[in-house]
């Protein structure tokens, strides 16, 4: 980032030392770089003008793109500013914007942009926002300003916008300062001003549609922050509007364009609340767009109170499964993820859809599949088994996260797809190839996870257990939190326990946990109370007395036994505080139904991995399984099936 920094203002720099003393020569005025007014501490600033600044919703941007630069004034002096925005029939506006969604790089756009002299306005304003969404990056920056600063036809496509801005209809005038400020063009320039000052008299006006409003006021928003004078004036031209009368696409632009800042710290809520209560009585006419959008603004502007709305979406998108892009249906599961909320139909849609796309949807549509089964806790061989398959063939698209999070899935899950060689063969020979890449906390999530399958990936284990490694994963952060040290710990007792001829390095004693039944997050799943005091009641009647048995048991190994059944050499039940001549100890599972499948009858990893433990470390472990347990109707019927449990090679006396 920092190298990256650099890089980029070392190009304005010396775009400012080679391009700003011929605009002087043009103007007669002194300009500025806003990147250098950012950057001030390191420049010395070259006017004394004090610019609105660009307000962003999520981080300061890492640079504000210079409109002022070079081709607007050189354009404009040599009489080339001519208007070129003709309206174009609706083929061809269709053909160049086809042509222009395909794009997938900024330096494809313009040389789509240079074989298109003549543009209609709205494919031109088309052509901002395509490089916006291409140029943004994950902090609110561009990626690569300089290609943007030096295109002269991206400049002259600007110049014509800026000459022909009182022509621009409402809508495309709008969409044409909101790209603007996607760009991060300087508010001091002569298009945003331009496009500002036509946008306020159109404002005046009180005649602008309710789109229109959503994007200028996204647009004001971005120069002038939330308690700008004009954000407030067109909200509330929009409020105005009664908002119960907006059609379905009023709705999603609103919904945008609360998500997108001006709905954070609970502004508006008394508007948000009509939408919400408007959005669940259309919710059965909604496309797979609006179902996603809305979705997704819920999550950013935090309703966690429109839990019906959810649930109304979430039956609306069982229909749109097939029909979703992968962005919308990546969007779709995050929310549902984030609300906890499942769907039987809508499981049954992804488990035809998922196997169709799994080869050629993107790499984070299929992470995601993956981890809304995964929280969801749905066993799903038809997905599971295509994702596998997938990943030997695609492992190399995915980032390490995706890797990682993908095989974490399965481990969580306690499944092993089919061709399971293939598949770890895989995940071996990613790890060779990109070991470095991975993030300290994405490594151990997928050794982790490797181990729950019962496969030992030790040559890498042996990385984590070093002191480097270590000392990485206290520098990420939240690194060290409970849930990290426990499953250092498990890892380790793993290896120990399943690997006797393991010899590598250890895990130090001061990264080891005593328990890995934690309150937040942990290894183990809690007892279910009901289920716990059903079974006790019978082990009384079953034993004859509650001192023959403890309850929560820490055992000196980190995993917490629900009941332990201490018997002498003979068999003899022994009391619970006995500590000498205990020859057999018994572990009783008591496992509820959120330690299985939501969907089947199979233990999630991390208790199947229990279980496996207190085996090799000489417990006998006996499994109560809620779904042998609710099929007993009375208590004689629970003290028998204990009896068999536990004892199934001894008569039942009368005790």
């Amino acid at each position: 980032m920092a190298k990256t920094l650099a890089l980029r203002l070392h190009l304005l720099r010396h775009l400012d030392d080679q391009i700003l003393p011929s605009l002087k020569a043009c103007t007669g005025k002194h300009l500025v770089s806003p990147c250098l007014r950012t950057f001030a501490a390191c420049f010395p600033t070259r006017s004394n003008l004090s610019p609105r600044r660009i307000c962003t919703t999520e981080r300061d941007p890492l640079f504000l793109f210079a409109g002022t630069i070079r081709p607007y004034q050189e354009l404009l002096a040599s009489g080339s500013g001519l208007s070129l925005l003709h309206h174009l029939t609706s083929d061809e506006d269709h053909t160049f914007m086809k042509r222009l969604s395909s794009c997938t790089s900024s330096q494809q756009v313009l040389c789509l942009l240079r074989s298109y002299p003549v543009l209609s306005a709205a494919a031109a304003v088309s052509v901002l926002h395509r490089l916006a969404d291409l140029e943004q990056d994950a902090t609110c920056g561009l990626r690569e300003p300089g290609i943007l600063l030096s295109d002269l036809a991206l400049n002259k496509l600007c110049q014509r916008l800026e000459h022909d801005s009182a022509k621009l209809e409402d809508e495309v005038l709008v969409r044409a300062l909101l790209g603007c400020t996607r760009l991060y063009l300087d508010p001091q320039s002569r298009l945003v001003q331009r496009l500002v000052f036509e946008c306020q008299k159109r404002l005046d006006l009180e005649h602008l549609s309710v789109e229109a409003l959503c994007g200028l006021s996204r647009a004001f928003f971005a120069l002038e922050g939330p308690d700008g004078g004009m954000v407030k004036l067109a909200m509330n031209q929009l409020q105005n509007k009664e908002p119960a009368q907006w059609n379905m696409t009023e709705l999603v632009a609103v919904y945008c364009m609360l998500a997108n800042g001006l709905g954070e710290d609970g502004h508006y809520l008394e508007l948000l609340n009509e939408m919400n209560a408007l959005a669940l009585r259309q919710a059965q006419r909604m496309d797979p767009v609006a179902v996603s959008t809305i979705l997704g603004a819920l999550v950013t502007l935090r309703q966690n109170q429109a839990l019906p709305l959810v649930i109304a979406l979430c039956k609306q998108a069982v229909h749109h499964v097939q029909n979703f892009a992968d962005a919308e249906l990546t969007v779709v599961l995050s929310a549902l993820m984030h609300y906890g909320h499942s769907d039987h139909f809508l499981v049954e849609a992804l488990e035809r859809h998922v196997p169709k796309v799994a080869f050629t949807a993107h790499a984070e549509t299929v992470t995601k599949v993956m981890q809304y089964f995964q929280r969801r806790r749905i066993l799903s061989p038809p997905v599971l088994n295509t994702v596998a398959e997938s990943f030997v063939y695609r492992a190399e698209e995915y980032s390490t996260w995706q890797v990682s999070q993908q095989i974490a899935a399965l481990g969580d899950l306690g499944y092993l797809p089919p061709d399971v060689g293939r598949l770890f063969g895989k995940v071996e020979s990613v790890l060779h190839a990109r070991f470095s890449q991975f993030q300290p906390r994405a490594l151990l999530d997928l050794l982790y996870a490797c181990t729950l399958l019962q496969r030992y990936p030790l040559n890498f284990v042996s990385k984590v257990f070093s002191p480097y490694f270590m000392q990485q994963l206290q520098g990420e952060g939240n690194g060290l939190d409970p849930i990290v040290l426990a499953k250092l710990t498990q890892l380790y007792m793993t290896v120990k326990l399943e690997c006797p001829f393991y010899d590598g390095p250890r895990l130090s004693p001061k990264f080891r946990v005593k328990s890995f039944l934690a309150s937040g997050q942990s290894l183990e799943t809690h007892v279910d109370p009901q289920f716990y005091n059903a079974v006790k009641s019978g082990l009384v009647d079953l034993l004859g007395a509650r001192s023959y048995f403890a309850s929560r048991v820490l055992t000196p190994y980190c995993y917490t036994l629900d009941i332990e059944i201490k018997l002498d050499e003979e068999g003899y039940v022994l009391p619970a505080c006995h500590s000498e001549e205990i020859h057999k100890r018994i572990a009783l599972c008591i496992d509820g139904s959120k330690r299985f499948a939501a969907n089947a009858e199979k233990l999630l990893g991390k208790e199947a991995i229990k279980q496996r433990h207190l085996r090799i470390l000489g417990y006998e472990v006996v499994q109560i399984s809620y779904y042998e347990f609710e099929k007993l109707k009375n208590k004689e019927e629970v003290v028998e099936y204990l009896h068999k449990k536990i004892f199934p090679n001894s008569y039942r006396l009368s005790w």
